[in-house]
């Protein structure tokens, strides 16, 4: 029989790489602020002294030798079982005091719960502008795409609840893992939360791992890979109507020169033209298929979270 009115189990998972200057005020205000969680350290292969800090502050400490955010955090949600799940950086960017907001909307139902920089400090804080462009056209390309109202969608402090962690399937590597976190809500219709929250930069000592341009690469071509898996019919039946147009204008212009002269003067045009429009039909029927398959993994994936929360219910 499953336990009545039992405290839920709250997990703070910090993925670190060289944050010996910040680790361990992060963890002593985790502490603070949720003082029955248990506060789970990944050390990612860091040179620094990460790993003793946060292990002298009383933080449960594990290595993950793969390097990478996405494998530090695949690897957190295979050891971790927990009712509620906070994610944060090691950075000392995000302010631990939001936490027990975020564990009561995910005790409240939510699946995810976003804790949104952008409305709040981050373009003042934050004193790289390619990184706004760049949130600001990630949060526009996926919204427009899914029909969303994200604001903050590559944020790394967000909280999960376990149905969410253990259902997830963690592709990407690196900092991408975050805008894959929120493509893979939108598109499964999850319950999404989204907390304004007071973001600071980082303090004096404190270097970013960040590249801006080949993270931001890595972003794109995930969203451009989770568009063309999540959404297939408007990726492929896009570029199969381009294709088709293209070819259909070149095979009414090789037309008129018949109908004006009585013979085709332009026959590698025709046979472009005729080969574009087979590639269009293609890539058209191409993404039918696709997105047929794509609505059984859905209906697969929704299964899947209402088996993991029954066992839940019924195991706790």
């Amino acid at each position: 029989m499953p336990v009545k009115n039992k405290e839920p189990k709250v997990a703070i998972l910090l993925p670190c790489y060289n944050e010996e200057v910040t680790i361990g005020k992060v963890v002593r205000d985790f502490q603070m602020t949720l003082p029955n969680a248990a506060i789970y350290v990944y050390d990612n292969n860091s040179t620094d002294h990460t790993a003793e800090i946060a292990t002298r502050e009383g933080a449960i400490v594990r290595k993950e030798p793969r390097q990478g955010k996405g494998n530090v955090i695949r690897a957190m949600f295979e050891d971790i079982d927990a009712d509620v799940y906070i994610m944060a950086d090691g950075d000392d960017t995000y302010p631990a005091d939001a936490a027990p907001a975020m564990v009561e909307k995910i005790l409240e139902g939510y699946d995810m719960v976003i804790g949104d920089r952008l409305s709040s400090t981050y373009f003042q804080e934050n004193k790289r502008p390619f990184h706004n462009f760049g949130n600001r056209l990630v949060r526009g390309s996926i919204n427009t795409l899914f029909g969303a109202h994200v604001t903050d969608i590559m944020t790394g402090y967000r909280a999960f609840s376990f149905t969410f962690a253990k259902t997830y399937p963690v592709l990407s590597r690196g900092f991408e893992v975050e805008t894959e976190m929120t493509i893979h809500s939108l598109n499964n219709n999850l319950r999404l939360y989204e907390m304004p929250i007071q973001y600071r930069d980082r303090p004096e000592g404190s270097v970013s791992k960040l590249d801006t341009v080949g993270d931001g690469i890595k972003v794109m071509s995930t969203i451009f890979r989770m568009i063309r898996e999540y959404k297939p019919l408007p990726f492929f039946g896009g570029f199969g109507l381009l294709f088709g147009v293209i070819g259909l204008i070149l095979t009414i212009s090789v037309g008129i020169d018949f109908m004006h002269t009585g013979i085709v003067a332009r026959f590698p045009t025709l046979i472009g033209a005729v080969m574009l429009i087979i590639a269009g039909l293609l890539l058209i029927v191409a993404g039918i298929i696709l997105d047929v398959i794509a609505k059984n993994n859905r209906k697969t994936f929704v299964i899947d979270t209402n088996r993991f929360a029954f066992l839940k219910r019924h195991h706790s």
